[in-house]
C-alpha cells in the first residue's frame, strides 16, 4: 500500500511508524521485545482473523505506536490496550486523534506491565488481539486466559516457534507444557505465518498467528493449580518415562506408578504423549488415593 493510500485510510505504514517514532525519540528497545508492525495489510489481517465486531472489548497487549490499535477500533466496540513503555502509552490517545478521529472516545490505555495485569477498567474483555512481544507471550497468553474468564477468543502474533509449541498437539516434538496448558483453557490452532518483513527492526525469525477459543473449564476435582503442577514436573524431565518423571511430585517412583496405574496411564509413557485430560486423571488419582 502506498503512503498516500495508508494515510487516507488512517493506518500507520512504514513511512509514518519512523516518523512518529522520530518525533517521540521512541526507539524499539529488546528489554520491552519491541517490534513495531509497517505493514497495514497485517494489521487488517489480524483483525479479520480474530473475528471480531462491534460488541467485541478487545484487550490489546504491546500496541506501541498504535498500527494494529487503528485496525482494531472501526471494527470493535472498545479497545482497551496495555503498554509497559509510559511513553508509548501516553503518545497512543494522541496518535489515534491524529489518525483516526471521534474514535478516540474508544480507547482505554493501561500504563502497565502485562505480566502483573490481573485487572481492566469496565466492561470486560471479550477479546485479546495483540501482536506479543516475544520474551513474554506464552505467560501473557495465560496469564490473561486465567485472570480474565470473559475472553472468549484469543487471536496473537507471537514467534512461529511459540506459536507451533503453543497450538501442538500431543507427541509432536513441540508438544510441551505451554501445549498443555493453553489446551486446560481453550481450543488451539495455528492461525497462520507473517514474515519478519512486515516488522521494523526485522527480528531473526519469522511470526505466527495463533487462535485459542475458550472452552468451558474442565470438571475435576482436581484445580488448575495442581494440574498445572502435575504438568510441570513431568516435562521437568521430558525424557524420562512418567513414572521417574513424577516420583518427587507423587513422593516416590512406586507411588507414582501407583496413581498412573489408577488413572489408566502407562507409567512407563512420557508426558509429551498425553493430552490435559490425562494430566486431569492423573491428579484426581493422586487426591483419591489420598
Amino acid at each position: 500500500m502506498a503512503a498516500d493510500d495508508t494515510a487516507r485510510t488512517g493506518m500507520l505504514g512504514a513511512a509514518q511508524i519512523r516518523e512518529l517514532a522520530t518525533r517521540l525519540g521512541v526507539s524499539p528497545t529488546k528489554h520491552w521485545g519491541q517490534n513495531f508492525v509497517i505493514d497495514a495489510n497485517t494489521v487488517r489481517r489480524i483483525v479479520r482473523l480474530a473475528g471480531v465486531g462491534p460488541d467485541d472489548v478487545v484487550v490489546e497487549v504491546g500496541p506501541g505506536l498504535g498500527s494494529l490499535t487503528l485496525a482494531l477500533l472501526p471494527e470493535v466496540g472498545r479497545v482497551v490496550a496495555v503498554e509497559v513503555d509510559p511513553v508509548l502509552a501516553l503518545a497512543l490517545p494522541q496518535t489515534v486523534q491524529e489518525h483516526a478521529p471521534g474514535q478516540e472516545d474508544r480507547l482505554s490505555v493501561v500504563q502497565a506491565d502485562a505480566l502483573n495485569v490481573d485487572e481492566l477498567p469496565d466492561p470486560q474483555p471479550t477479546a485479546l488481539v495483540a501482536n506479543l512481544p516475544y520474551n513474554v507471550s506464552v505467560p501473557v497468553v495465560l496469564g490473561f486466559l486465567q485472570a480474565f474468564p470473559t475472553l472468549e477468543r484469543v487471536l496473537v502474533m507471537v514467534q512461529l516457534e511459540v506459536a507451533e509449541r503453543l497450538a501442538a498437539r500431543p507427541g509432536s516434538k513441540t508438544y510441551g507444557v505451554p501445549s498443555v496448558k493453553a489446551a486446560w483453557y481453550a481450543d488451539v490452532r495455528l492461525a497462520g505465518t507473517v514474515s519478519r518483513n512486515v516488522f521494523w527492526p526485522a527480528p531473526n525469525v519469522d511470526s505466527g498467528l495463533v487462535e485459542l477459543r475458550r472452552h468451558p473449564a474442565p470438571r475435576s476435582n482436581a484445580s488448575r493449580a495442581e494440574v498445572f503442577a502435575c504438568v510441570d514436573a513431568a516435562f521437568a524431565q521430558r525424557r524420562k518415562t512418567l513414572r521417574a518423571a513424577l516420583a518427587g511430585w507423587a513422593g516416590s517412583a512406586a507411588r507414582a506408578e501407583e496413581i498412573l496405574r489408577a488413572a489408566g496411564v502407562d507409567p512407563r509413557t512420557r508426558g509429551e504423549s498425553l493430552d490435559v485430560e490425562a494430566f486431569i486423571a492423573i491428579t484426581a488419582a493422586r487426591q483419591d488415593l489420598g
